[in-house]
């Protein structure tokens, strides 16, 4: 676990722009397995979230097409809501950050940490928003 006022910047990203934070696993199972479509970005404290993965879920959820909801959880902090995002995105392995889609409660859309790595938050937000077109 990391300190809270460490990690508080790094939620507030995406809050701001209307993430709910999930901080359960019945709260996430709830989220996801809901009608409709779900944005989950799976936070972290690691560089690649702060310069890209974040930066990216920001501007995707800009686009005219969205998700109806968008959530996130924080890995290294809500270990019990994290565990349960990461099994319900199977067969995926866990990955910080990561982002998923899912339509219906299924998962129709994937954003492992490798993809991420290295990538321009311009880049991984075309991605998110080919997705959202396809399928919000």
């Amino acid at each position: 676990m990391y300190p809270e006022y460490l990690v508080t910047p790094m939620r507030e990203e995406l809050t701001r722009v209307g993430f709910e934070e999930l901080k359960d696993a019945d709260a996430v199972n709830k989220a996801i397995k809901s009608e409709g479509t779900v944005f989950v970005m799976v936070n972290s404290v690691c560089g690649c979230a702060a310069a890209n993965a974040r930066p990216a879920a920001r501007m995707a959820s800009t686009n005219a097409k969205h998700p109806d909801r968008l959530v996130t959880v924080f890995a290294g902090m809500e270990t019990e809501a994290v565990n349960a995002a990461r099994n319900l995105m199977l067969p995926y392995p866990p990955s910080s950050p990561s982002m998923a889609l899912f339509k219906d409660g299924k998962l129709v859309h994937i954003i492992e940490r490798h993809q991420i790595e290295g990538r321009p938050a311009q880049m991984i937000a075309d991605n998110l928003m080919g997705a959202f077109d396809e399928y919000c």
